[in-house]
């Protein structure tokens, strides 16, 4: 966590949907869940506030009392997410007790991210450090650009990684280059962190999150239910065996032929028209 047109909209409990009300740092628009996960005025590092907003939504959406078609992690201002405010870590009384708190604040956050069943989706502007880089390798697809920047940043004031980064980037770049980047706390532009697989793909810094928003928006509207079995595939994948994964997408593909979204596609297909999973 450390630092360096009209739309429909669908209210959350105790939660603002209107993007004019700033303070709201959760909302769901379109199918999309849209949290902020940073913001300029707090100098780019993780906002606790949008984080426990966050949770609560998608504890919700979770526990199957709000539906959603994807998720989208934004940040506000120049940068995605510069980490957790060391400033408030060097104020503490208790620094052990204080820093231990965010990160179980944070951690319940990335419980509950981690379960969603829909795309999630991250926009990638400016720079993406330590909690802000955990919760770019926690996404499906994040868009960057060319000015975008990742780094652990844990190393540099002598912490280590929290939101579970030692789980998932060793997953994605490889043991040996994880550590590498790890202790030698890399800064990773946007070009390398594609060649890696942090970030999915790169557009022009100024549409890096219309792009993601854009990207959200059309997943929403997707095959929900294929996009779980997806997901739910590639995790079991991890710690399958071939014979093992080969059982498992036969019944899931089974099961997805007999769906409602199966059987829109397929129908569609020979229809020769568009599908509509709504």
């Amino acid at each position: 966590m450390c630092a360096t047109d009209s739309r429909t909209s669908y209210r959350v409990p105790g939660v603002s949907t209107t993007d004019t009300d700033i303070s709201s740092k959760v909302s769901i628009e379109d199918g999309v869940l849209r949290i902020v996960v940073a913001t300029e005025a707090g100098g780019a590092s993780l906002d606790l506030q949008g984080i426990e907003e966050g949770t609560s939504t998608l504890r919700s959406v979770n526990a199957g009392s709000t539906a959603i078609g994807s998720v989208l992690l934004i940040g506000r201002g120049p940068n995605f997410c510069a980490g957790g405010n060391v400033r408030d870590f060097a104020g503490a009384a208790d620094r052990s007790a204080f820093v231990g708190s965010v990160a179980d604040t944070f951690h319940a956050f990335v419980r509950e991210l981690d379960a969603v069943t829909v795309p999630i989706v991250a926009g990638v502007h400016g720079w993406a450090a330590g909690a802000g880089m955990s919760l770019v390798c926690l996404t499906d697809i994040a868009i960057g650009g060319p000015s975008t920047k990742l780094r652990p940043a844990y190393p540099s004031i002598g912490f280590t990684p929290d939101g579970g980064m030692s789980w998932t980037l060793p997953r994605i770049v490889g043991s040996g280059r994880a550590m590498d980047i790890l202790l030698n706390d890399s800064i990773i532009n946007g070009e390398e962190a594609v060649r890696l697989g942090i970030l999915s793909r790169l557009v022009g810094d100024d549409i890096v999150d219309n792009e993601a928003e854009r990207l959200a928006r059309t997943l929403a509207v997707g095959p929900t239910s294929a996009y779980r079995g997806i997901k739910s595939l590639l995790q079991a994948s991890e710690s399958s065996s071939l014979a093992q994964q080969l059982d498992a997408e036969a019944a899931s593909i089974s099961a997805a032929a007999s769906s409602p979204a199966g059987r829109e596609g397929v129908d569609a297909f020979v229809e020769k028209r568009r599908p509509d999973f709504s």
